[in-house]
């Protein structure tokens, strides 16, 4: 993960991948998930993204891991939240009622610092990847989280026509990283109207990640 290229992104607010309001494919399909009031949601590489208030406003429980430390800071502010910030290992954690943080190396995370988990949510996090880290990471999302279902969402384009992040993701490589642990199911793909970023054509799937 180029640590630098993130921070350097939020250090001059080139954050156009941060949405105005929670995701409406997260809003239309994480019942999907079947998880119950009170489940501990995981969100890995969070930003400051509006759909933890959207977890968090509808009974959930969210932990996060996040590299840059800014956008934590601005997630709790904009949470109108005081965390409780500690040391744990190589990491920070930020924690309150019902949210925890991971700032640092997400490969540093071990399944202790996280706790327990009853779903993944991944927006931001196999798309941001380069692809030679995408298997590295996929393998160690379900160590730290014991398989836990997933909801994915990926996008699909020609990635000569744009460089990443996000990332193209094709569903065979979805099927290479997955399909081992889970039973996998695609819920929906739909074209992104005017492209991805109004620079090429691009397909957004959201998936359903179950242990079989």
């Amino acid at each position: 993960m180029d640590a630098g290229f993130w921070r350097k992104r939020w250090g001059n607010n080139e954050i156009a991948f941060h949405e105005s309001e929670a995701n409406p494919l997260l809003v239309k399909y994480f019942k999907a998930l079947s998880l119950a009031e009170g489940g501990r949601v995981f969100v890995p590489l969070c930003g400051k993204t509006l759909d933890i208030a959207w977890l968090l406003s509808n009974g959930f429980r969210v932990a996060g891991a996040e590299l840059v430390e800014t956008a934590i800071k601005q997630l709790f502010m904009e949470l109108r939240v005081e965390p409780k910030i500690s040391a744990d290992g190589k990491l920070k954690q930020y924690s309150a009622k019902n949210i925890d943080i991971l700032v640092g190396d997400i490969f540093a995370i071990s399944s202790t610092m996280l706790g327990p988990v009853d779903a993944i949510y991944d927006r931001a996090a196999l798309v941001a990847l380069f692809e030679e880290m995408r298997h590295r990471y996929a393998a160690h999302l379900m160590d730290i989280t014991d398989k836990a279902p997933q909801l994915l969402l990926t996008y699909e384009y020609d990635q000569n026509l744009m460089e990443g992040p996000p990332f193209s993701i094709s569903n065979e490589e979805v099927n290479q990283h997955y399909r081992d642990s889970y039973d996998l199911t695609l819920i929906t793909s739909k074209n992104i109207s005017g492209g991805l970023k109004g620079k090429c054509p691009a397909t957004e799937n959201v998936w359903l990640l179950k242990r079989g």
